[in-house]
């Protein structure tokens, strides 16, 4: 008698796949803080927040330290990706690798405890920041926020008035760039930006052209954004501001003084 044919075995079901895992993690805010935690590191930091490219030996010399250490120093934060390093013949040069480094530096400044006042330079160098200074490539402190408000007022900016208020902001922190609020160049304004000699269709596509910020020491709105940094190099190029000895810190000059009085009627107290 024929044997059955054996049936066949059923067909095995396919294992489980396991779930896939995030390719990217939390921000590890613990290596940045600790970046940003060495003295030396954050005296460099803060010198370069005003976008210009800064020699190791200049760099050195604002940290107080040899030049071995601030080498040392310079590596970690460009391998960290907050600093970006050209050469140039023997000498290399240093930047902010964005504005976003500036603005964490910005915010820390809100909750650090104020470092003592030891000497008269440390008092004015601290004075001259608050009077005028640079937020990465743009202009603050209380020259920065009045000239925000000469332009609101003169209606070459419109948007909101410039105050930052804590209790109905929604997004908008003490320091780095607003959100709450979208401020925008009227006619009148390209035009004014033009007479100065700002041409803003030549102007990096790659940001906004009009941004603010919330200012640290003022608590109030500055320009930002392509226009912003825009105008702070013309006023440079002009020499209605001047770079101070100290990083970040510039002044208003004479010739500045009255110029601005000219362009838009901005006239600071004495």
């Amino acid at each position: 008698m024929p044997v059955p044919a054996a049936s066949p075995a059923p067909a095995a079901s396919p294992a489980p796949s396991a779930p896939s895992l995030p390719t990217v993690g939390q921000p590890d805010v613990a290596r940045a803080a600790a970046l940003f935690a060495d003295p030396s590191r954050a005296r460099m930091l803060k010198a370069l927040s005003d976008g210009r490219d800064l020699s190791g030996a200049v760099l050195a010399a604002e940290a107080g330290v040899g030049a071995p250490t601030a080498s040392a120093h310079l590596a970690r934060l460009v391998d960290a990706g907050l600093v970006t390093v050209r050469s140039h013949g023997r000498n290399r040069f240093y930047r902010l690798a964005g504005p976003e480094v500036g603005h964490a530096l910005e915010a820390l400044a809100l909750i650090a405890p104020p470092l003592p006042i030891t000497s008269l330079r440390d008092s004015g160098t601290t004075n001259a920041l608050r009077r005028a200074r640079t937020c990465y490539d743009h202009l603050a402190g209380r020259l920065g926020v009045a000239l925000m408000g000469a332009l609101l007022d003169q209606r070459l900016l419109t948007g909101h008035d410039g105050t930052h208020r804590p209790a109905t902001a929604v997004h908008d922190r003490a320091s780095g760039y607003g959100h709450d609020h979208h401020y925008r160049l009227t006619a009148s304004g390209r035009t004014a930006l033009h007479r100065l000699g700002i041409d803003l269709d030549a102007l990096p596509l790659r940001r906004p052209l009009v941004r603010y910020c919330v200012d640290w020491s003022e608590q109030q709105h500055h320009l930002a954004g392509a226009a912003g940094a825009a105008l702070t190099a013309r006023l440079l190029a002009l020499g209605w501001l001047r770079h101070g000895a100290s990083p970040r810190v510039v002044h208003l000059t004479p010739s500045g003084t009255t110029g601005l009085a000219d362009w838009i009627g901005l006239r600071l107290p004495a």
